[in-house]
C-alpha cells in the first residue's frame, strides 16, 4: 500500500482532479487494517459531490465522517464543519482531509495550518489529472499547487497522480500521462507518492510504472 501513513493526510488539487475518490480510498484502506479513522470533508466549494456521498459506506465500515451540515442538500452555503477542530485535537486517530478545489477551497484548510504544522505529522498530496481543463500543462498544475500553498499556508509534501478519463480510462491513458506527472514533480521538487489506477488496471500497470496504488471508484464518477 502506497497511501501515506502519517496521522494527517490532506488531499488538495484542481477542481475535478479526483481528490474525493482518493481520500475515500485512503480512509477505507486504513480502516481495513484495523485502525480507527476519521475523514474530514473541507470541500466547502462544491456541496454536490463530496465525501458525504459515501456516508452510508463510512457507516458500514466504521469510519467517522466530519462534514458540513449543508453537505448533500440544496443549500449552497460554504461552511466549515463545526466539529472540524476535533480531527486535529484527537492526536491518536488518523484523519484524511478532502480539501475543496484550488486556492478558494484551500482557505478553509488555512484555519488549521498552525495546528497541522506544529504537530508535524502530516502529508499533503497534490492530486493531478492532466485531462482536466486548466491543468493540462505541467506548468498550469504547478501554478495551481503554488496558489493552494499560498492560500492554505501548508506546503505540499508529494504528488498523487490520478490522470484518468472516467469510465473510458485504460492502461494507455495512465501510461501516456507519465511524462506529465514527472514534469509536475520536477517543477515543484516533490516526489510522486503514488499513481492511482482502477483496480482492474493496476495489475497490468504494476510492471510498467512504479508505485501503482489500486483504487475503487466509490462515487458517482472517478474524477
Amino acid at each position: 500500500m502506497y497511501f501515506p501513513q502519517k496521522r494527517i493526510t490532506i488531499y488538495a488539487g484542481h477542481y475535478g482532479s479526483g481528490k474525493t475518490n482518493l481520500a475515500v480510498n485512503h480512509a477505507l484502506a486504513l480502516r481495513r487494517t484495523g485502525k480507527r479513522v476519521k475523514i474530514l470533508d473541507l470541500d466547502i466549494v462544491n456541496p454536490y459531490f463530496r465525501t458525504q456521498d459515501s456516508e452510508a459506506l463510512f457507516r458500514e465500515e466504521g469510519i467517522e465522517l466530519i462534514a458540513s451540515e449543508f453537505a448533500g442538500t440544496n443549500v449552497d452555503i460554504p461552511a466549515v464543519p463545526a466539529a472540524a477542530q476535533s480531527a486535529f485535537d484527537d492526536r491518536e486517530t488518523p484523519v484524511i482531509i478532502d480539501v475543496g478545489g484550488d486556492d478558494a477551497g484551500a482557505l478553509a484548510l488555512g484555519r488549521y495550518q498552525k495546528t497541522i504544522r506544529e504537530e508535524n505529522n502530516y502529508d499533503m498530496l497534490l492530486v493531478i489529472n492532466r485531462f482536466r481543463p486548466l491543468a493540462r500543462m505541467p506548468e498550469e498544475a504547478a501554478e495551481i499547487a503554488r496558489s493552494i500553498e499560498w492560500a492554505s499556508r501548508v506546503p505540499f509534501t508529494g504528488i498523487a497522480a490520478n490522470s484518468n478519463l472516467g469510465g473510458e480510462t485504460d492502461a494507455e491513458t495512465i501510461l501516456s500521462s507519465e511524462g506529465y506527472t514527472l514534469e509536475v514533480a520536477r517543477l515543484l521538487g516533490l516526489p510522486v507518492v503514488y499513481r492511482a489506477a482502477r483496480a482492474d488496471l493496476a495489475t497490468a500497470l504494476r510492471h510498467r510504472l512504479e508505485r501503482i496504488q489500486p483504487v475503487e471508484i466509490t462515487g458517482k464518477v472517478w474524477f
